[in-house]
C-alpha cells in the first residue's frame, strides 16, 4: 500500500488489513481506492453513519446500493434477527416453512398488480437470473431486451443482460439473445420488440449504475404497452428503487406500471441477512405448479432472513416512515437547488424521491467530488457507467438535522473541488 497516495496516514492495523485484502481478496479494488485517496475500511456502523477502522466518522450516502435503506443495524430489524436466532436457522429448502409462507403472502399483498408467487434467493443477481428463466418458460422465447447502460448483477444471465463490457470479461456476453437499446428511446424499444420473439424486457426503473437518469413520463408506460402488444413480459428490477425510495413503496408505482415480474433485494435484507426475491404473476410462475424442483437454492429463503425481511417490510410500510422519506427528499431537493445556484461545478440534479444523481462538471467530476466528500466526512459513490454523476442516496429515515449537516458538508466539498488547482 503506497501511503503517499492516500489522504491520511495509515495505522498499522489498517495497513495490515489493506495488505491482506490486496493479497487474498481484491487486489484491483485496493489499488483503485489507493489511487483515489480513499483507503476506507468500515469499522463501527450505526444508523446512517460509518466509522472508519481508524475512527473517522462518515455520513453514509452510498448505503451499499440501498441495502441500508433503514440504516445500519436498525434496532427493530436487529431485534427480529436476534429473536429468529433463538428458534430458527437456515431451514430446509425442500419443505414448507412458516417464515417463508408469511413473507411470500406479505409480498403478494404489497406489490402492484397481479404479482402472486415469490421465489427467494440470496441476491438480486440471482433473482434477475431467475426472472429471465421464468420469462423464457412462460413465453417459449429466448431473447431478452435490456438497456445498453443497465446493470442487473454478476451471474451469467443477469450479467449478459447488462452492459456488454461487464459480461465480456467472463465470456458471458451474448448479443444475439440479449439485445440492448438506449435509455428513454421508445422507437428503439419498438424496433427491438417488433419481431415478436422477445421473452422479456428487463428494466431498471431508474438505472442506478448509469447515474439515475429519470425516465420521461411516457417512457415506462410506453414500454409496458409495447410489451403487451408484442407478447413480451415486463420485468421491473426494483433492487435499488423499491422499498419507499422513490416516494411510493415501489418505483414502478410512480408511473402506474403493473409488471409481470418484479425483483427486489438489497434493502429487503435490512443489511443484516442476505435475501432477495422474485415476484411473478400466476401465469408467469406456472412452472412452480408444474415442476417444484425446477429451481432450488439451499440458502434462498433462509428462515432467519425471511423473519428479517418481514420486519423490514413492516417498518418501511409505516405511514410515518414513508412520510419521513418524502419530507427528507423535499428538504434535500430544495437544498440541492440552492447549492446548484451557488456552485457551477454542480450542473444538475436528477431526483425522484430519495433516488438522486448529482451531475457534475467534467467527465470525472463525480470521482473528484466523491474524494472531496470523503475528506469532509461523507461517503457517496460515483456512478460506475458515468463518472460525471455522483449517486446521492440518503436513507428513508434520515432526520432534518442529518439532512442539514449533509448539505453543509456538500457545500464545503463543492467549494474544495472548485478551488483546487486545475
Amino acid at each position: 500500500m503506497d501511503e503517499s497516495q492516500t489522504s491520511e496516514p495509515l495505522s498499522e492495523r489498517k495497513r495490515r488489513v489493506l495488505e491482506r485484502t490486496r493479497e487474498y481478496l481484491m487486489p484491483s479494488r485496493v489499488e483503485t481506492w489507493s489511487r483515489l485517496g480513499i483507503p476506507l475500511i468500515i469499522g463501527r456502523r450505526e444508523g446512517y453513519r460509518l466509522w472508519d477502522l481508524d475512527g473517522q466518522e462518515l455520513l453514509d450516502l452510498h448505503l451499499n446500493g440501498g441495502t441500508y435503506n433503514l440504516g445500519h443495524r436498525h434496532p427493530e430489524v436487529l431485534e427480529a434477527l436476534e429473536q429468529a436466532l433463538t428458534e430458527l436457522d437456515v431451514g430446509n429448502h425442500h419443505f414448507p416453512s412458516e417464515a417463508r409462507a408469511d413473507l411470500a403472502e406479505t409480498l403478494a399483498h404489497m406489490t402492484p398488480g397481479d404479482l402472486h408467487y415469490s421465489v427467494f434467493v440470496p441476491s438480486g443477481s440471482e433473482a434477475n437470473d431467475l426472472a429471465i428463466r421464468a420469462a423464457r418458460f412462460a413465453t417459449g422465447r429466448r431473447k431478452v431486451v435490456a438497456l445498453d447502460a443497465g446493470f442487473h448483477g454478476g451471474t451469467a444471465l443477469a450479467s449478459a443482460a447488462g452492459r456488454d463490457d461487464s459480461a465480456r470479461l467472463f465470456h458471458s456476453a451474448n448479443p444475439r439473445e440479449f439485445v440492448k437499446v438506449p435509455f428513454d428511446d421508445l422507437d428503439a424499444m419498438e424496433k427491438a420488440l417488433c419481431s415478436d420473439d422477445v421473452a422479456c424486457v428487463l428494466m431498471e426503473t431508474i438505472p442506478a449504475t448509469y447515474g439515475f437518469p429519470i425516465p420521461s413520463d411516457a417512457y415506462l408506460p410506453g414500454v409496458k404497452t409495447l410489451c403487451e402488444h408484442h407478447g413480451t413480459l415486463y420485468v421491473a428490477d426494483e433492487v435499488q428503487t423499491g422499498l419507499g425510495r422513490t416516494g411510493t413503496f415501489w418505483g414502478v408505482e410512480q408511473w402506474g406500471i403493473e409488471p409481470d415480474l418484479l425483483v427486489t433485494g438489497k434493502g429487503l435484507s435490512g443489511g443484516l441477512y442476505p435475501i432477495s426475491a422474485l415476484l411473478m404473476t400466476k401465469r408467469v410462475g406456472a412452472w412452480l405448479e408444474k415442476e417444484g424442483w425446477a429451481y432450488v437454492s439451499t440458502f434462498g429463503g433462509a428462515e432467519i432472513g425471511c423473519r428479517v425481511a418481514q420486519r423490514v417490510l413492516e417498518v418501511t410500510a409505516r405511514p410515518e416512515s414513508m412520510e419521513n422519506g418524502r419530507r427528507a427528499a423535499k428538504r434535500l431537493g430544495a437544498g440541492l437547488a440552492r447549492l446548484r445556484e451557488q456552485h457551477p461545478f454542480l450542473r444538475g440534479v436528477r431526483q425522484r424521491g430519495l433516488v438522486m444523481g448529482l451531475q457534475l462538471d467534467g467527465s470525472l467530476g463525480a470521482v473528484q467530488l466523491s474524494r472531496a466528500l470523503y475528506r469532509r466526512g461523507v461517503w457517496a459513490m460515483f456512478a460506475g457507467f458515468d463518472l460525471s454523476v455522483l449517486q446521492w442516496k440518503p436513507g428513508l429515515l434520515v432526520d432534518d438535522a442529518y439532512c442539514d449537516d449533509l448539505l453543509e458538508r456538500l457545500d464545503a466539498a463543492l467549494g474544495d473541488v472548485e478551488g483546487a488547482p486545475a
